[in-house]
């Protein structure tokens, strides 16, 4: 993947604000359970009181209250409320704490209502709420202030509940004001061992039955705190929802863009490829490279951008947040944490290496299809419809095979992580059960903590995914790298040469050899000739004798092994391919047509050319009888690769298109071999007439076809074995005077 990586660096922007999205999106998918927490803990247990200091308590429950309190925190008291009203009726209200003199205040109403609780339980105070102890000679505080029995693990809540009237125990203030410091010590002891819930639970209590005794509205405070929760969590949720969406759509737009910046690059670079690389490819794997592999880079930037983001801040976010609620139950944590990566682990070794067998697989497979359907006809002349279904089908099915073996082993990580997802629950349940029953922790906390562990499984769920993904991904990536980074053999010079004008026309080949990559013999061999303008050069012999290949060196889809190409008296390695093919009309062995139109294609090399050019061309090269025969005229459909028209068809409009271009140099690989003997003297005779300044080069089969030729080269092997005219090579070369004895009459011979 690293490979490429300078295809993200446009979009390193929006990666960017990616991240910073997916940030929010995970803080409030963090905060809701924290929410859901608050509304269980404080809106439901606690009827939607928040603190332990009240926000209004009568004269009478502060001094009660502040009889336990440390001279420290009864200064604090004083100073954060204010004296309301007067007589009986006078009350203590709280003003405007800071965050940090609220948490004390907290602290002490806490600290001062498990004294009262803790003192009362150690009296064993097992009598109802409204049943007191005489004052005795040493100052024991009454039994059942806010406590019902003498159990520590009890809720404080339905406690102090059995103790609605805080008032009668009032009248004892005075009596545990003036009990010694000594007497009180070892309460407060005691008191410093509870925990904090507990003692927040005692102190929410408490600070209800102050509400209570002033006549405010319970009801009205669990409504109006459940409310306000609730706003929070849906404008979160709303905040989240939106920041997901934008995530999404910045990941697509990124994803698709460097897909679509990577099939741009990857096509041109196959267009500037030599026969070598295409050779070294194929075409079936291109064409998956192109496709497949870059939809799998698709994939994963469109999922991964937000995945391996968003689920490490999931996971590192869910386990502090889960800590936070309960560190005694971390453990349950790091115990599935460890369980699922050592699945994925597992996962990963098994699959993997499957990955670049499917991608090979998928090369074959396309190479299959695309043999079968170019060679359509072959198959049905031959009746090998059955044996290329089976070959087909072999390759189907092993690319099948592999499939459903990586898909059966990624099956089983749904029914596992949801195992593990239950168990972590259940085990949730049954730990936090118990804490809740000893008050170590509250229900809305444990209910949290679950969220959180499920948050932190569906990371590791969302990273396995990536695991996944990202192996085949990198297989990809490689074979898209590998494409992009081949260096074409054949390259334009860093300093182009100009052409040679008082050369205009003249093709040289100088001690030319030239052997194919990975051959042990030269296909060329010490191969010297010169074409004029005006002339006619032919090349002719036996199959695999070199003629293609030496056309081929001239529009320099080949380089020279050793010696020169000499195009108007240049180098072809001097100057750019483009410079070069502008002056060459090329008509190859095997006419190719492109999808479009009859005009498209005969003016695909010269775009600008009239309609009149168009016609003449057309005309000389026999085309325009079955050109006007159709419906449509120029205007008449080709099908992708001409297959609407016959073999000579095609061959007619390659020479038109060639024609069009009007060229200095025409390239004819053996491109008459698909017309008749009449359309072929008919052609040659307007080719000569049409092209009369230009030099013309034929690679051919028949004698018949370059009897008028000015210069004839005959090749074996690789090396010229003759040179002259038609009547020259009869009396000075075996081997033409054998092609032409096999294909001309004894009258044409003569």
């Amino acid at each position: 993947m690293l490979r490429l990586k300078k295809y993200l660096r446009p979009f390193l922007v929006s990666v960017a604000l990616v991240l910073v999205l997916l940030m929010v999106q995970a803080l409030c998918d963090l905060n809701l359970p924290n929410y859901m927490s608050d509304i269980v803990n404080v809106g439901i247990q606690q009827n939607g009181i928040e603190n332990a200091a009240p926000i209004q308590i009568s004269s009478q429950g502060m001094a009660f209250i502040q009889s336990v309190m440390t001279d420290e925190q009864r200064d604090l008291v004083n100073q954060s409320y204010q004296l309301q009203g007067e007589g009986e009726a006078a009350s203590f209200a709280l003003g405007k704490p800071d965050a940090e003199q609220q948490a004390a205040l907290n602290t002490a109403f806490e600290d001062a209502a498990a004294m009262l609780i803790v003192a009362s339980q150690s009296q064993g105070g097992a009598k109802p709420a409204h049943e007191t102890v005489q004052a005795s000679g040493n100052n024991e505080i009454p039994q059942g202030v806010g406590a019902a029995s003498n159990s520590a693990s009890q809720d404080a809540e339905q406690a102090l509940d059995e103790a609605l009237d805080i008032t009668k125990f009032y009248s004892y203030t005075q009596m545990i004001e003036d009990m010694p410091d000594e007497q009180l010590a070892p309460l407060r002891a005691q008191v410093a061992e509870i925990a904090p819930t507990m003692k927040k639970q005692y102190g929410v209590a408490m600070t209800e039955s102050y509400y209570r005794e002033l006549d405010l509205d319970i009801i009205g405070i669990q409504r109006g705190y459940i409310i306000n929760i609730g706003l929070r969590m849906l404008l979160i949720a709303l905040l989240g929802g939106i920041a997901t969406v934008l995530v999404g759509l910045l990941s697509s737009r990124i994803a698709a863009g460097v897909a679509r910046k990577l099939r741009s690059d990857v096509f041109s670079k196959v267009e500037s490829f030599s026969s070598a690389e295409l050779n070294k490819f194929g075409a079936a794997s291109l064409i998956t490279r192109t496709t497949n592999d870059i939809q799998q880079i698709q994939a994963l930037l469109q999922m991964g951008i937000r995945i391996i983001l968003y689920a490490p801040i999931m996971c590192v976010g869910g386990i502090i947040m889960a800590v936070g609620k309960s560190p005694s139950m971390s453990w349950i944590i790091a115990v599935a944490g460890i369980a699922l990566l050592g699945l994925i682990a597992l996962l990963f070794s098994i699959v993997v290496p499957r990955f670049n067998r499917i991608q090979k697989l998928l090369d074959k497979l396309n190479l299959v299809s695309r043999e079968n359907l170019s060679g359509l006809m072959v198959i049905r002349a031959f009746g090998t419809r059955e044996h290329e279904e089976a070959r087909y089908d072999e390759v189907n099915t092993d690319l099948t095979k592999v499939n459903l073996f990586v898909n059966r082993v990624m099956a089983l990580m749904g029914p596992v992580m949801t195992l593990v997802m239950s168990g972590v629950s259940l085990l949730t349940v049954w730990v936090g059960a118990h804490q809740v029953a000893a008050s170590t922790i509250q229900v809305g906390d444990m209910m949290a903590f679950m969220q959180y562990a499920t948050q932190i499984i569906m990371s590791f769920v969302m990273m396995s995914i990536m695991f996944v993904m990202l192996p085949r991904a990198q297989v990809s990536a490689t074979r898209i790298a590998d494409v992009l980074e081949t260096i074409p053999a054949i390259q334009d010079p860093p300093s182009p040469k100009p052409f040679d004008p008082s050369k205009k026309g003249v093709v040289e080949f100088r001690d030319v050899s030239f052997k194919y990559e990975g051959a042990e013999e030269y296909a060329l061999t010490d191969m010297s000739f010169t074409a004029l303008p005006g002339q006619t050069t032919a090349l002719i012999g036996s199959t695999g004798s070199g003629k293609s290949t030496a056309a081929n060196m001239i529009v320099r889809f080949f380089d020279a092994t050793k010696g020169e190409v000499l195009v108007d008296g240049v180098d072809v390695r001097d100057v750019t391919q483009h410079d070069l093919r502008e002056k060459i009309g090329f008509v190859p062995q095997k006419g190719i047509l492109l999808s479009g139109t009859i005009a498209s294609n005969i003016c695909y090399g010269n775009p600008d050319a009239s309609e009149e050019q168009m016609e003449d061309s057309a005309r000389v090269a026999q085309a325009l009888d079955f050109i006007e025969q159709k419906p449509n005229g120029f205007d008449d459909i080709i099908a992708q690769g001409g297959d609407n028209v016959s073999g000579g068809q095609k061959q007619r409009l390659s020479i038109a298109r060639a024609l069009a271009k009007d060229p200095e140099i025409f390239v004819f690989d053996d491109s008459f071999s698909a017309l008749d003997f009449k359309t072929d003297v008919t052609l040659r005779k307007a080719l000569r007439e049409h092209t009369k300044d230009a030099t013309i080069i034929i690679v051919a089969q028949r004698v018949s076809t370059i009897l008028n030729a000015e210069q004839i080269i005959v090749m074996d092997e690789g090396h010229i074995v003759g040179k002259g005219t038609h009547k020259e090579l009869l009396k000075t070369c075996d081997q033409y005077r054998e092609i032409a004895s096999s294909q001309l009459s004894e009258e044409e011979l003569a």
